[in-house]
């Protein structure tokens, strides 16, 4: 019965019939015709019928993608077309599935340390990093690939990866449910409405996924379920070991040494893919905001607050909503300055401890043996994301300060 279930969620026509839903239509192409995506408001009644498929079983294991064929001949991915007819579930899924990326990474998580609350935010990225760490080594251990044909994938970014689990599925839970559960006895909001929001978004991430035919139902129901487990381990834990990292001696030291180490040993690929360059980042991007947090504590700057929670929400005043505006607009220019120097120097640098041109290097070929590339592409992601972390929790809160744009409360989020 498991096995019938799995094979079912992991149908690649499934895929399709989710997209057809939302109105993707599959047509067959003129032999001329190359695979694109057409943009149409209207259905077209020589719509593709893809139940003229008949499935041939694929291996169990995993490793190779469904076959098909037709009364007649076998088509190829070449031979099939997409009609988007709706418009609105397109660009409102490419809006769901840019809350998994690295953009929205790069914009959320400064913006919440600058203008929401600092002690939720090393905890909630601290849970992200876990999670993102151990789905992004899943998909390298487990190595399925993602739906093939007669799937026809909306967006190419990634295609490269293998797809189990769907970490933008993992995200989908992580992050929202994380702010939830670590705001709701801190603040005063009715946590339904959270709770909602958070449905809401982790919904809209998963069936963008979906739609835009880089995952399968599996690959999703596999993301949620795993980061579901992890966060009931993780709250509790993170919870408990933010303290210890702000106040100890040995946190930086700890911090830094595991960074390195699990990146080091992160699982192998049998290919090259940029998981593991993207899962240096993530990890970096921690380890720097947390060793950001504790040198502002060891340095006298943090005092817990007098008050107790749960706090009341501060809603923002005219002013307050200008020092916001202009603390986000200084911050997000120092974060572009760092990651542009940071990156030219530590690339420029690490090619020269190994003796190669930087130019020849970057525009060698990626894969696993090109073990130089690979050194220097984690070498300068990890010093660069890891100083836009440690810039994002000290060095701008500080410069902030100094121009009397800091956020009153940001020192005594403990």
């Amino acid at each position: 019965m498991w096995d019938n279930i799995i094979e079912y969620l992991k149908d690649p026509l499934l895929v399709v019939k989710v997209q057809n839903f939302f109105g993707v239509i599959y047509k067959k192409a003129s032999q001329n015709e190359e695979t694109k995506i057409i943009y149409s408001d209207r259905h077209d009644r020589e719509d593709y019928d893809i139940k003229q498929h008949k499935r041939i079983p694929s291996d169990s294991s995993g490793t190779s993608q469904s076959s098909y064929e037709t009364d007649s001949s076998a088509e190829s991915p070449e031979e099939v077309v997409c009609l988007i007819s709706n418009r609105f579930w397109y660009y409102l899924f490419v809006l769901g599935t840019a809350l998994g990326d690295e953009i929205f990474y790069a914009t959320f998580i400064p913006f919440w340390f600058w203008n929401i609350d600092g002690a939720v935010g090393r905890r909630v990225v601290l849970v992200w990093t876990v999670v993102m760490y151990i789905g992004q080594g899943f998909k390298d251990i487990i190595r399925w690939p993602r739906p093939g044909f007669p799937v026809q994938k909306l967006q190419q970014k990634w295609a490269i990866e293998y797809g189990m689990p769907s970490t933008h599925a993992m995200v989908g839970v992580s992050i929202p449910f994380s702010v939830l559960l670590y705001t709701m006895d801190r603040y005063q909001y009715p946590a339904h409405w959270g709770a909602l929001l958070a449905v809401a978004w982790c919904a809209l991430i998963c069936l963008s996924r979906v739609y835009l035919g880089m995952h399968s139902v599996l690959d999703i129901a596999a993301g949620l379920l795993l980061s579901s487990l992890l966060l009931v381990v993780l709250i509790p834990a993170v919870d408990r070991l933010d303290s210890f990292l702000l106040t100890s001696q040995l946190s930086p030291l700890l911090v830094l040494a595991s960074s390195v180490l699990v990146i080091v040993y992160h699982p192998q690929s049998d290919k090259w893919t940029p998981t593991r360059g993207d899962t240096t980042m993530i990890v970096s991007v921690c380890a720097g905001i947390l060793t950001g947090a504790w040198t502002n504590y060891q340095l006298g700057n943090m005092v817990a607050s007098s008050a107790d929670p749960p706090y009341e929400i501060i809603w923002p005043s005219v002013e307050m909503f200008g020092t916001s505006l202009l603390r986000t607009i200084l911050g997000f220019c120092g974060v572009l300055a760092t990651r542009a120097i940071a990156k030219s120097v530590s690339y420029a640098f690490v090619c020269a401890l190994l003796g190669r041109d930087k130019n020849e290097l970057r525009n060698s070929a990626n894969s696993l043996d090109n073990k130089n590339k690979i050194i220097v592409e984690c070498s300068y992601k990890y010093f660069t994301y890891g100083l836009i972390g440690f810039n994002t929790t000290y060095v701008f809160p500080n410069v902030f300060e100094l121009l009397l744009i800091n956020r009153p409360t940001y020192y005594t989020e403990i």
